[in-house]
């Protein structure tokens, strides 16, 4: 006769403890670290992508990037560090991002004279860590496109970020990650809006098709754009703890970036317009979502 362990007022022994009936965000944290995804970093806020996290990360990335380039999108790499003046181009950009900067003041450490370091050459301008590349990407782009001729500009990059978060967890909310973003710049309004909507299907398709994941199309409200933008798209992903997680964002950005940076180009009409400007991405945040529950069971 099989005698249950709750007859014998015995606790069934879990693989995962908790589990997520009773801590469902602790659940989430052994999950990780039982399947040996990644741990905390001695630098508080980050995480430590052990191989196996990794993997996923690279299975992920090498989708992504063939889905961009069968788009017409090109791969290119720009500066971690983005003077401060850039970001003050664009008032409501550098509002939305200024409380979680990461700020270079120096460019050196010199002998404190008591066994320490301290910083020593100041630099002429503060470099913020890159939060994001709309600002320095910008500056580039001013200088790429002359006429219609050069639009439209669609490039992607691959790299990390860091935004400064005070209550983290891996994958889903850390200091520093990784992700991509592509940033696009167009002669027309229509055309923009067609590649923020384009890449907003991308990663549906992507999530679904590639990840299992189902996932919400829609837009965002007005309070939870991305911060100078005209429109932001998202998709958002339901999870085992009925909360839903936004897995990746298109943003039409309008004329706002264009003219805060001066991408301008001459038209086939002779005069001189701003460009239409877009960017899009999705983080290492999916790789939480592939773990912390892809969808309820009916």
């Amino acid at each position: 006769m099989l005698v249950s362990f709750a007859a014998m007022g015995k606790k069934a022994k879990t693989a995962i403890s908790p589990t997520r009936e009773e801590d469902y965000p602790q659940w989430y944290q052994q999950v990780i670290r039982a399947a040996d995804l990644a741990e905390t970093s001695d630098v508080r806020g980050c995480m430590v992508i052990k191989p196996w996290g990794y993997a996923l990360w690279e299975n992920m990335q090498r989708e992504l990037d063939g889905m961009f380039k069968a788009t017409g999108h090109k791969n290119a790499y720009f500066p971690l560090f983005i003077p401060k003046s850039y970001l003050e181009k664009e008032a409501e950009h550098v509002e939305g991002f200024a409380k979680e900067c990461a700020v270079v003041t120096h460019h050196r450490l010199e002998d404190d004279g008591a066994g320490g370091l301290r910083p020593a050459g100041e630099l002429e301008e503060p470099l913020v860590v890159r939060p994001t590349s709309e600002m320095i990407i910008g500056a580039s782009f001013a200088k790429w496109v002359e006429s219609y001729r050069d639009l439209p500009l669609l490039i992607n990059q691959w790299a990390n970020v860091v935004r400064w978060e005070l209550r983290t967890r891996l994958f889903l909310r850390t200091a520093e990650f990784l992700w991509q973003e592509g940033h696009t710049a167009h002669a027309t309004e229509a055309e923009a809006v067609a590649e923020t909507e384009q890449m907003h299907e991308v990663y549906a398709r992507f999530a679904e098709d590639f990840m299992a994941m189902p996932v919400i199309k829609g837009a965002k409200p007005a309070h939870e754009r991305f911060p100078g933008a005209v429109a932001t798209l998202a998709i958002e992903a339901m999870m085992q703890d009925r909360k839903s997680l936004q897995a990746g964002t298109s943003h039409f950005l309008g004329q706002n970036f264009a003219k805060a940076q001066g991408i301008e180009f001459l038209g086939e009409d002779g005069k001189l317009a701003h460009a239409w400007t877009t960017s899009w991405g999705v983080s290492t945040r999916l790789i939480g979502g592939l773990r912390f529950g892809l969808a309820m069971t009916p």
